[in-house]
């Protein structure tokens, strides 16, 4: 980060004088003070507990000046809201460096998208990107005040919980090119239906610069919000770009696209993340990546950990990891990809799926009718864990074989994972398949844990 301190107590307004604080060069900005080194800001945030309480930590850390919501006794920066103050910083600093800005959005394959497209442009420009799950109004700000110098194109991920989310983002971090992966169920909680889902979504297109262009999904949901004299690029089949072939193999894809003559290929299964590629691709063929470029980099694509990977148990046995997230869209195509792809010889398919978060008053029903995306025919045995998919064990009990559907509860009161955990140890063969596919909170990732 190259800002002095003077030069921040400007942006973001100080409501105090700071002229007798010397005009040092600040390195980095911290909202853990833990995290502290020697030059840092120190960002006090109010959550579980007010950040101001962790000042004179941040300080005895070497912290040489921390924004404040009220005066301390030490070098501070006073300003109304710290929050807003770190988010006015990050625009500003996006529009000091000039910085092309890629944004991505969706209810599935955000993460996997923004990997792909910042590895392919890494191989031509100084690229950054989100890291982890830095996706929010804190995260944003702090993944844009925390790029290295010199950095070219930064690829953002926005994540959305409330209606103006996007927004909020876009208009702050002023994207060149804005992409919407797919719109699911993604919170539904809060956004009760999916249409309310594609409004927020199409909130990405709110900050775009003069000449910046969408890229969207062929999915009519979002027509009514589309903006009128916007440069739109629509995905899927038959639209502007689409997949002309597509060969699916166990632990990769190989796959043409019509604007690209070279053939594709991505080591990591599931043909969704071929949609995720090719949208990937067209960000780089747009930025100016040569083709020769946009194959190699798919061909050596490293993803962000906890999404979709083939793992080996301690036993040999294959294991399709897909444990950081999940909602009913997500669900139904990692489940055709498992029941699709070969079975090893003599081997059982064994899926366990969990919770699904954040779906609302429809939860018990879009638990219920995944029933449809699971073939009794395809999967041998089927664990089903937590409380609000209790209706898809209902209704699999009914399909399955009496002893091929197996129920462990979690609620307030009980958490069988444990249970769950020792059947599959003494089930799980080596020749075996495995899926884990449910949210975060539920922690199937315990399970990668205690099987490999």
């Amino acid at each position: 980060m190259n800002l002095t301190l003077h030069e921040l107590a400007r942006v973001v307004s100080a409501k105090n004088d700071v002229s007798a604080y010397p005009n040092l060069v600040l390195k980095n900005i911290e909202f853990d003070s833990r995290l502290i080194q020697d030059g840092d800001i120190f960002l006090p945030l109010k959550g579980a507990r007010d950040g101001h309480e962790f000042i004179p930590t941040a300080f005895d850390k070497g912290a040489v000046v921390t924004l404040s919501e009220k005066k301390v006794a030490f070098p501070h920066i006073l300003v109304t809201n710290t929050e807003q103050a770190f988010q006015v910083l990050a625009a500003y600093y996006l529009e000091k460096t000039k910085v092309d800005v890629i944004a991505i959005t969706g209810s599935n394959g955000k993460t996997t998208t923004k990997d792909m497209a910042a590895q392919i442009l890494e191989t031509t420009y100084r690229t950054y990107k989100t890291q982890g799950n830095y996706n929010n109004q804190i995260g944003l700000p702090y993944t844009v005040l925390n790029m290295p110098e010199g950095t070219q194109k930064l690829v953002l991920e926005m994540g959305q919980d409330h209606m103006g989310d996007i927004h909020l983002l876009s208009t702050l971090a002023k994207p060149k090119l804005a992409v919407i992966t797919l719109i699911g169920e993604s919170h539904l909680e809060f956004f009760g239906t999916r249409d309310k889902i594609a409004e927020g979504k199409l909130q990405i297109v709110d900050g775009l610069v003069p000449g910046g262009e969408l890229i969207a999904p062929a999915d009519k949901i979002i027509n009514a919000y589309l903006p009128e004299n916007q440069k739109i690029t629509r995905f899927g089949a038959d639209s502007d770009i689409h997949i002309v072939d597509l060969y699916e193999y166990k632990d990769a894809l190989r796959f043409t696209v019509n604007f690209l003559d070279e053939q594709l290929m991505i080591p990591i299964p599931g043909k969704f993340n071929a949609t995720n590629a090719m949208v990937a691709a067209y960000i780089g063929m747009l930025e100016g990546v040569s083709s020769e470029n946009i194959k190699r980099a798919l061909a050596d694509l490293v993803l962000t950990k906890n999404r979709v990977e083939w793992l080996k148990a301690s036993n040999g046995a294959d294991i399709l990891s897909d444990v950081y997230n999940a909602n009913p869209t997500a669900m139904r195509l990692i489940l055709e990809t498992f029941q699709t792809i070969e079975r090893n010889p003599d081997g059982k398919k064994i899926a366990v799926l969990a919770d699904m978060k954040e779906l609302g008053e429809q939860s018990p029903q879009l638990h219920r009718q995944m029933i449809t995306a699971l073939d009794p025919q395809k999967l041998d045995l089927l664990y089903l864990y937590g409380e609000e998919i209790e209706p898809l064990a209902a209704a699999a009990m009914t399909v399955f074989e009496p002893d091929a559907v197996k129920y462990f509860r979690k609620d307030n009161e009980k958490d069988a994972l444990d249970a769950l955990l020792i059947d599959l140890l003494n089930t799980l063969a080596p020749q075996d398949q495995l899926l884990l596919k449910g949210s975060n909170s539920m922690k199937l990732s315990s399970l990668i844990d205690g099987l490999c």
